[in-house]
């Protein structure tokens, strides 16, 4: 039945939108207003409805005729920016040019994104929030969950952008204005041209494949600079880990040159000065580096709580100063990932691209982030965490931090009741719906 119905959903879909897109206002409303015709005029010796019913018949069916003489050839090139925000309005470049002998005017631009409908497993796996409260009839179909899935893997809003007069030959550049929805990838198929027949009731369409992709960073919320108590550390490798260019570890002495020695650390002058090899010794440097951890154990697959974590965790690392330190993100996802950004060996835009794409993890326990970061442990001065939940894994995690020396920030995401700890674990609560709130407190 689940099958079937999906089918049904999958169909009704792509009927909904090709009659989005090949009809105007106008003729989404002539087409019900024929139905409301056929509906009234049935009884023709009781009403005259089927009059109204012919007539509007009859335009539409040329209106319909007409649009299928549209046969304009048409170049069309998308310049898009390297990357936007989610919820935050973008714009990008479109330029056409007519290949036609003859200019073409009232056309209207379309653009075609990725297909938004979820496959059958991920209808069958999803959990619409709230559907345990639906009646027995919901459950069972699934329309609601099929339209939540529909609605949330929608990239982005694109409204139908009109474009000026083009002449014979020429080419026009216009800006189109675009939505980002949602974190991640958004991927563009082609762009469809329309023309309105002359009624302005059906539209004629020319589509064009034109396949594009730019990536949506994660929604950011304000927060202020992060200020960590933390001490320098040394770090293996010292500076050379963190320098974009060369070994910049700190300068110490000269001394003589023993055997498995670099030549590069070889100082010619005073070797010829002196009449033996002699080498410049560096020590490794001691400075500061912060962990920031993302829970990515979420319950479900499309979780509310978990893209919020996502944007909260982008928050924080645009907050938090790298001039002078190291930043490391550190998650789990199909394996543990370690991402460091700061003193020349990362930027901040590559973490937020990084988080761009992340996904919930499933298949693994929280116990493989809490190793994970504990490895590291030796080398962090500080550490931000930004977690799904408050349950014993995870407040065994923080605590075995605390019980190394490591200050630590504990920021918990989620749409229950706040969570009850000791009072020693300083936990700030982020409510969905109320995360900007949430991080104005100190």
């Amino acid at each position: 039945m689940k099958r079937l119905a999906y089918r049904l959903f999958r169909s009704t879909a792509s009927l909904q939108y090709r009659l989005g897109r090949q009809l105007t206002p106008a003729g989404k409303l002539a087409l019900g207003a024929l139905g409301a015709a056929a509906v009234i005029g049935f009884d023709t010796n009781r009403s005259v409805g089927y009059q109204a019913f012919t007539l509007l018949a009859a335009l539409l069916i040329v209106a319909a005729a007409w649009s299928v003489v549209f046969r304009a050839r048409l170049d069309v090139q998308r310049v898009l920016p390297r990357f936007v925000t989610a919820g935050a309005p973008a714009a990008y470049r479109v330029v056409i040019r007519n290949g036609t002998a003859r200019p073409q005017r009232g056309l209207v631009l379309l653009e075609d994104l990725a297909d938004p409908r979820p496959s059958f497993d991920e209808f069958l796996r999803a959990h619409e929030p709230g559907e345990e409260r639906r009646n027995w009839f919901d459950r069972k179909v699934g329309y609601p969950r099929w339209a939540w899935l529909v609605e949330r893997r929608r990239g982005a809003s694109t409204a139908p952008h009109p474009l000026p007069l083009l002449p014979a030959g020429g080419t026009s550049e216009v800006e189109v204005p675009l939505l980002p929805l949602r974190r991640g990838r958004l991927a563009f198929t082609g762009v469809t041209i329309a023309r309105p027949d002359p009624f302005n009731l059906v539209n004629a369409l020319v589509t064009i494949p034109l396949p594009g992709a730019l990536v949506v960073l994660p929604k950011r919320y304000p927060v202020e600079d992060l200020t960590l108590p933390g001490t320098r550390k040394y770090q293996r490798g010292g500076v050379a880990l963190a320098g974009a260019v060369g070994d910049s570890e700190e300068f110490v002495s000269l001394r003589d040159y023993r055997p498995g020695d670099p030549l590069r650390r070889v100082h010619w002058r005073s070797a010829a000065r002196v009449g033996r090899p002699v080498v410049k010794e560096y020590q490794d440097e001691f400075f500061v580096r912060q962990a920031l951890v993302l829970d990515t154990f979420a319950e479900h697959e499309e979780s509310d709580v978990f893209e919020e974590a996502v944007s909260v965790a982008a928050s924080l690392a645009c907050a938090i100063q790298t001039q002078d330190s190291l930043l490391d993100l550190l998650f789990v996802g199909p394996e543990t990932y370690c991402f460091t950004a700061g003193r020349g060996l990362g930027h901040t835009d590559h973490m937020l691209e990084v988080l761009a794409g992340v996904r919930p993890c499933r298949d693994k326990p929280f116990r493989t982030l809490h190793d994970a970061v504990l490895e590291r442990s030796a080398s962090l001065s500080s550490a931000i965490a930004v977690l799904l939940a408050w349950d014993q894994p995870r407040r065994d995690f923080v605590r075995r931090l605390r019980a190394l020396g490591i200050p630590t920030r504990i920021f918990v995401v989620g749409d229950g009741p706040a969570p009850v700890g000791d009072p020693g674990d300083q936990v700030q609560r982020l409510q969905v719906g109320r995360i900007a709130e949430g991080l104005a407190r100190r």
